[in-house]
């Protein structure tokens, strides 16, 4: 399919802020009330001269445009929230969307899920949206008749192949004339779909003895296979007046030229407005969310304290020794390992980023920095928490300075792991896959981090060279294990033989070299963290780049395909009596069928 889109009369792009998409999942921070969700996204994108008195105004008036007055201080709620309903979140969805007064709309499927009440409610709001001198452009599936009475104009596709189009009223005048009346007290919408739905033809072979046993059928139905249907309604409605007043009208329109629609962006907040909106909107949805951290850091308090009973005061003997590399392999190997268990609430937040950014709320790079942003408190309390317990509880060190050097590299290296599994989310934006990859990674980063092995028997290709350098685990563990070994002394394997520093340990049974200090391995960690996201920057850029071209790929791809069912194809498919016109199609009562 191939044309122009023109906006009055003239040749352009559907720029943001021209245009806006509300998708068909309902795509929101369960953790938010409906008017916190609509005040950060007023904040998100109307201008910062406005006052806050003014977009208030403008959100109240919003919430009241859509009806949303008795559940505006309502949580929309998640899998642990109760909240709003499913015809609610529908007009909150599209409340969002009309804060900066789009000219045109587009909606996919606003009814789906919806009862028959709130369907016809969200339908009649987007009228009166429509009445208010928008444009609103919707696909919908199997409306009811009280939905159906609202449209205006109506487009019907079949197998890419148009049915009809024009004003929504003269459909039922035209499937009439060609032969298909809608019966009485039937629902227009369920007759139109019955006349070009395909998968009715399959239903109704595998039923087809059932029906070949009733002497005559009620329905003209019955008579003709879908396929069939819509050939003969495809070539009505070419050499009909409905296709040559649309083609009319739409010359008519093209060349009407109307004022220039003003370009600008979907957001016309400042930079630095929409990061700090974007981080108290993540920081709210983290703290209200016991998936995120909440759960983490209670876990992390209880590991801790296992772990600080379990070596608890190790002293300075020989058997202290390898007890100290056990414990400082597992804290900075498993206890980051757990960071895996935020990713299904990263995920979800991810879906809220993937639909605002469609419409052009914001900014790639503003969204990984106030993650971040967002983020780092929580982080900073599993990693103070877990090393205030175990530091002292293990007697690593009586120092205050390696005390917090364990928090910053414990810190790092849980910022890390989390910058990892933005990636994994970004090419697996899956639950249950992007969990698999994810603890596959990470296991590779802890055998290679050199405790289950020292560094230097790992193998050299891949393993050693570059994995083991790229290993944000290594690092850490190195770095942590110079912060609890280097200037301390241990009993010698004789009663009165020399004290063992930490330094001969270190190169001799850890296999460590000493020729920097702890401080560039820190720093090393910190730079792994900052590549990740950087990293996480250029993938999500690419993915935004290339997947118009994956789009067109997909849609010739799934065309090839389509064109096997029954639905492409003109002839029936199915040569069996019951396809036979055995009986008129003006046999049902109250029918008057030119055929």
């Amino acid at each position: 399919m191939t044309g122009n889109v023109l906006v009055n009369g003239k040749k352009r792009r559907l720029d943001y802020g021209v245009a806006a998409y509300v998708t068909q999942e309902n795509t929101l921070l369960g953790t938010l009330t409906v008017k916190e969700t609509i005040t950060y996204s007023a904040h998100l994108r109307l201008p910062t001269i406005l006052t806050k008195e003014e977009v208030n105004g403008i959100v109240d008036a919003t919430i009241t445009e859509m009806g949303l007055q008795d559940c505006a201080d309502r949580l929309i709620g998640n899998w642990h929230l109760r909240g709003i309903s499913g015809g609610e979140k529908k007009r909150l969805s599209i409340a969002l969307e009309i804060l900066t007064k789009p000219k045109l709309l587009f909606l996919d499927e606003p009814t789906s899920g919806l009862d028959s009440a709130s369907a016809f409610f969200v339908v009649q709001t987007l009228r009166y949206i429509a009445l208010d001198g928008r444009t609103v452009i919707s696909s919908i599936h199997q409306p009811s008749s009280e939905v159906f009475a609202l449209f205006d104009d109506l487009v019907l596709l079949s197998g890419g192949l148009t049915i009809f189009s024009g004003q929504a009223n003269m459909a039922l005048e035209f499937f009439a004339r060609a032969g298909v009346p809608c019966p009485s007290r039937r629902n227009p919408s369920d007759h139109f779909l019955r006349c070009i739905n395909s998968d009715f033809d399959r239903v109704t072979m595998n039923d087809s003895q059932r029906i070949r046993d009733i002497p005559k059928s009620s329905d003209p139905l019955m008579n003709l296979a879908t396929a069939e249907i819509k050939a003969m309604l495809v070539e009505k409605y070419k050499s009909s007046e409905y296709a040559t007043r649309t083609r009319a009208r739409i010359r008519e329109i093209s060349s009407t030229e109307g004022p220039m629609i003003e370009k600008r962006s979907g957001s016309q907040a400042t930079w630095w407005k929409q990061l700090s909106t974007l981080t108290k909107r993540s920081f709210l949805n983290m703290s209200r969310d016991m998936g995120y951290y909440w759960v983490r850091i209670i876990i992390y308090l209880l590991l801790s304290v296992c772990v600080g009973t379990i070596f608890f005061n190790l002293g300075t003997d020989l058997n202290s020794i390898l007890a100290r590399g056990a414990c400082a392999g597992f804290i900075s190997g498993f206890m980051t390992f757990l960071s895996i268990g935020g990713f299904p609430s990263f995920l979800e937040e991810m879906k809220v980023f993937h639909k605002e950014r469609l419409n052009g709320h914001y900014g790639i790079a503003v969204f990984i920095l106030s993650n971040f942003l967002s983020s780092f408190p929580f982080l900073a309390v599993m990693s103070i928490a877990t090393a205030s317990i175990t530091y002292y509880m293990v007697e690593f060190h009586s120092q205050f300075p390696r005390f917090v050097f364990m928090c910053l590299d414990l810190l790092s290296a849980i910022a890390a792991v989390e910058s990892s599994m933005m990636i994994i989310a970004s090419l697996v934006p899956n639950y249950l896959m992007g969990v698999i990859v994810g603890a596959g990674y990470l296991g590779i980063m802890m055998m290679t981090a050199g405790f289950f092995r020292l560094p230097p028997d790992i193998p050299k290709p891949v393993w050693r060279y570059p994995i083991s350098y790229l290993n944000y685990g290594a690092w850490a563990l190195q770095g942590e294990y110079k912060n609890a070994l280097v200037g301390r002394e241990f009993d010698s394997r004789e009663p009165n033989g020399p004290k063992l520093k930490g330094d001969y340990i270190l190169t001799t049974i850890a296999g460590i070299n000493l020729d920097h200090s702890k401080w560039w391995d820190l720093a090393a960690v910190v730079a792994i963290l900052v590549s990740f996201r950087i990293i996480f920057f250029i993938i999500l850029k690419l993915k935004e780049r290339a997947s118009p071209y994956f789009r067109t790929y997909y849609a010739k791809h799934t065309l090839k395909h389509l064109k096997k069912r029954p639905s492409f194809r003109k002839e029936s498919p199915f040569p069996s009596k019951r396809h036979q016109p055995l009986h008129p199609l003006a046999f049902q009562e109250g029918l008057n069928s030119p055929l």
